[in-house]
C-alpha cells in the first residue's frame, strides 16, 4: 500500500499520460501500448520482472532510441528521484530498489515483456513466455 501511495500511482500516472500522448498519433501507438503496459507494472512491480526478447529486431531498436528521447528519460528520471525519495528511510529502502529497478525497462520498453516471478526462468528463450 506504501508503494502504492508513495510511487506507483504517480508513475502509473505519467506512463498514461505519455500513452494518450502516443496513442494521438497512428504511427506511435506502439508506443502508447508499451507505455499502457508499463503503467500496469508501475502500479504494482512486485512479483513480476522484464524479460528481454532476443529476436526483437530493428523496429525495436530505432523505437527504443526515439523512446528514450522523448518519453524514456522523463520516466527514467521520475524513478530515480521516487527510489532517491524512498531510500531516505529504512522502511522505504525496498521499495526505493523496486523503483531503481524500473528504471532500465523505462528507458527502452520495447523488445521487452513483463512476466510473473514465478514463471521467470534465468536462460529461457523470451519467447517461450
Amino acid at each position: 500500500m506504501i508503494w502504492l501511495l508513495l510511487c506507483g500511482l504517480w508513475m502509473a500516472i505519467g506512463y498514461a499520460v505519455a500513452g494518450v500522448v502516443c496513442c494521438i498519433l497512428i504511427i506511435t501507438i506502439p508506443f502508447g501500448i508499451a507505455s499502457f503496459r508499463m503503467a500496469n507494472y508501475a502500479l504494482w512491480p512486485f512479483g513480476r520482472t522484464v524479460v528481454r526478447k532476443p529476436t526483437a529486431g530493428a523496429f525495436s531498436l530505432i523505437g527504443n532510441i526515439i523512446w528514450l528521447v522523448v518519453a524514456g528519460i522523463w520516466l527514467a528520471i521520475g524513478h530515480i528521484t521516487t527510489g532517491i525519495a524512498l531510500c531516505i528511510t529504512i522502511i522505504g529502502i525496498p521499495l526505493g530498489i523496486a523503483s531503481f529497478k524500473m528504471v532500465p525497462v523505462s528507458l527502452l520498453p520495447l523488445g521487452a515483456d513483463i512476466v510473473s516471478s514465478d514463471e521467470y526462468i534465468p536462460g529461457r528463450p523470451a519467447a517461450q513466455y
